[in-house]
C-alpha cells in the first residue's frame, strides 16, 4: 500500500509508520492541533504524481518525548478511527437497503441504480475488510519486522509496542 506499517487497535489502524514518521489518523476537528503544531498530511509520490492523504497527519516531533502527552494523541486519533468506522458501516448499511427496497417496488430510476452501485462497493469494502483482518493476522510478525526497520528499534519499541500492551491506549 505505501511501504510501512499500520498501528491498528480494536480492529481499525490508527496510525501508521514509514519512513521513520510516524502519522495519526485526524478527522476536520483535530487537523486544527496538527496545523498548529506545524504538522503535514502523509503524502507519496507515484508515477502519476504526488498524493496527499488528509486522514493522517505527522505525530508531533515533541511527543517522541512526552508519553503522556502522546497517550492523548493516540486515544483522539483511536476516536477518530472508530467513528470514521462506525460511519461507514452505516453508510454501507443505508445503502443496501435502499438498494433492495427499490429492487423489490420494482423501480428503474437512475437512483436505484445507483444506490445498488453503492450498495456493491459497500459489499465489496466489507469483503476487503474481512480480506484485510485475515492478511494482518497471519502477517503480523512480518508488519513487526517492516515497521521495526523503517522506524528503528527503539521507536519501535516506545510507540508500535506500547499499543500492543495498552500503555499508550485506554
Amino acid at each position: 500500500m505505501f511501504g510501512g506499517a499500520g498501528l491498528w487497535a480494536d480492529d481499525v489502524m490508527f496510525a501508521l509508520i514509514t519512513r521513520d514518521v510516524i502519522y495519526l489518523k485526524a478527522d476536520d476537528e483535530s487537523i486544527a492541533a496538527f496545523e498548529a503544531e506545524a504538522c503535514t498530511p502523509f503524502s507519496y509520490t507515484t508515477k502519476n504524481g504526488r498524493h496527499t492523504l488528509t486522514s493522517y497527519w505527522r505525530l508531533p516531533e515533541r511527543l517522541y518525548d512526552d508519553p503522556e502527552e502522546l497517550a492523548v494523541w493516540a486515544r483522539r486519533a483511536l476516536g477518530v478511527a472508530r467513528a470514521k468506522a462506525v460511519g461507514k458501516k452505516a453508510a454501507g448499511k443505508k445503502a443496501g437497503g435502499q438498494a433492495r427496497s427499490a429492487a423489490k417496488a420494482g423501480v428503474n430510476s437512475k437512483r436505484a441504480k445507483t444506490t445498488k452501485t453503492a450498495a456493491k462497493k459497500a459489499a465489496r469494502s466489507a469483503a476487503k475488510k474481512t480480506t484485510r483482518k485475515a492478511a494482518k493476522k497471519t502477517t503480523r510478525k512480518a508488519a513487526e519486522r517492516t515497521a521495526t526497520a523503517n522506524v528503528g528499534q527503539k521507536k519501535f519499541d516506545r510507540i508500535a509496542l506500547g499499543c500492543e500492551r495498552r500503555t499508550i491506549l485506554p
